[in-house]
């Protein structure tokens, strides 16, 4: 299942995921700090959904209430809840 997610209150606008069997396979930050997406996109993938969003769920970034990764969280809940 592949998911566009509109992200809010981190510099990424989207964020596009794909998961399998409950497994990440694919993650690509739309906008944002290229590099240090980059790293994430390649730490999460082939990890299970429920490990994503235990380990990067409620990050904040700054002085922000979110961040990219846990806006991956929230994209990941919303493919659940669709």
């Amino acid at each position: 299942m592949k998911s566009i997610y509109k992200a809010k209150g981190t510099c990424s606008t989207q964020i596009e995921v794909e998961v399998c069997d409950g497994v990440v396979k694919n993650v690509c930050f739309r906008g944002g700090c290229s590099g240090n997406l980059q790293g994430i996109c390649r730490l999460v993938e082939g990890m299970s959904v429920e490990e994503v969003k235990h380990r990067l769920s409620g990050i904040r970034c700054g002085n922000k209430q979110t961040s990219c990764p846990d806006q991956l969280c929230k994209a990941l809940d919303a493919m659940v809840s669709e």
